[in-house]
This record gives structure tokens, C-alpha cells and sequence, in this order.
């Protein structure tokens, strides 16, 4: 009989389950990647590989780690991207500093092309309307491909 909820264990990112929700009905809702969290500099983040098989998320580990490594550099380019994103002309180097510290990261997710979604939320409530937040999508070489908002 196989595990209907495996999970996945990491040296350096720790365990990964796949993620569910319950809904008010009291049903589950199994979705298509896993979940974990790790400790950075105080602040717990959430992680999400995409995949519905832990083959598949495994796959994603190399990134994830290297991202983790790399996570103060690919920080300040993500909140320097949505503030550049947003602003019209060039932004201000007072306003890039401002949101590297008002933009507080909370998720870093993974896909199977090698994007790394960085997911953000306005701490201040200044930035984005409540509910709405920003994320950066970098590729494979860690260059800005988009920022949205997203709810």
C-alpha cells in the first residue's frame, strides 16, 4: 500500500509534504506541489515545489537550496524589481531601501522550468492594498521575468 501523503526529506531545507487545505465542509483539497519551511535569518519562510510526485519535486531541491543560499542578493533584486515595476521614470534610491525593508518576504516557490517565484508582503500596508501582495518571478539565471501582484 503506498503513502497517500509522502514526504520528502532534505539534509538542508528539511521535510516536505504535499500541501492540502480543508474547506469549510470539512473536505480536503490536495494541490499539486509540496510545502516546507526554513529558518533564514529569524524569519521562517515557506517553500513550495511544484510537482505531485516527490520524483518530481525532488528534481526541484537543487534550485531551492541554491536560491536559499543566495537569498539576500535575490531579495534586493526582487523588492529593486517591483518598486521599479511600479514607478514611473527612475526610482529613487531612497524608495529602493524603503522597500527592501517594508516588502517582507514570506514564500519561495519552485517550478519545473527552473523560475523561482519570490512572494512578498507590504508590512507597512503602505504599498498594497490588503490582500494583495507582490511577487518577483525569476528565471533560470536569476534575471527578472515578471512581477506581478497577486490576491
Amino acid at each position: 500500500m503506498s503513502d497517500a501523503s509522502p514526504t520528502i526529506d532534505d539534509p538542508e531545507l528539511g521535510t516536505f509534504t504535499r500541501a492540502t487545505s480543508e474547506l469549510t465542509d470539512g473536505s480536503v483539497l490536495t494541490h499539486d506541489w509540496f510545502v516546507g519551511t526554513v529558518s533564514v535569518e529569524g524569519t521562517e519562510l515557506e517553500l513550495m515545489l511544484e510537482g505531485t510526485t516527490p520524483d518530481e519535486v525532488t528534481l526541484l531541491l537543487p534550485r531551492m537550496r541554491e536560491v536559499v543560499k543566495r537569498l539576500h542578493t535575490l531579495r534586493r533584486i526582487a523588492t529593486d524589481a517591483v518598486v521599479t515595476n511600479f514607478t514611473t521614470g527612475e526610482p529613487d534610491p531612497q524608495d529602493l531601501d524603503d522597500a527592501a525593508s517594508d516588502l517582507a518576504l514570506e514564500a519561495i516557490e519552485a517550478t519545473p522550468d527552473g523560475t523561482v517565484i519570490l512572494h512578498f508582503t507590504d508590512s507597512c500596508g503602505e504599498h498594497f492594498p490588503e490582500g494583495y501582495w507582490p511577487a518577483v518571478h525569476l528565471g533560470i539565471d536569476d534575471a527578472v521575468q515578471q512581477v506581478t501582484v497577486e490576491s
